[in-house]
């Protein structure tokens, strides 16, 4: 999951060695967070127009997820 999430980004960003995945452990209700991290200029590039590269980005997580039935979240940092 982590290598799809790097993958989608690094074609966005025109800094891909700036961009950084880290996860945190599946909490009390079984969610698995995604902490994404670009650089600032970059910043504009995933969060896109009113957030549809976000929500573009976390539906298609998302759908890899349940294809593997986690639960996942991705937060931009």
């Amino acid at each position: 999951m982590e290598e799809l999430l790097i993958s989608i980004v690094k074609g966005l960003v025109e800094k891909p060695e700036a961009v950084n995945v880290t996860v945190d452990e599946k909490n009390e209700e079984g969610v698995t967070v995604y902490h994404l991290h670009v650089d600032e200029n970059d910043m504009g590039r995933v969060i896109g127009k009113q957030g549809r590269i976000a929500k573009a980005i976390r539906t298609v997580m998302r759908a890899a997820a349940t294809r593997k039935d986690e639960k996942i979240q991705v937060e931009i940092d």
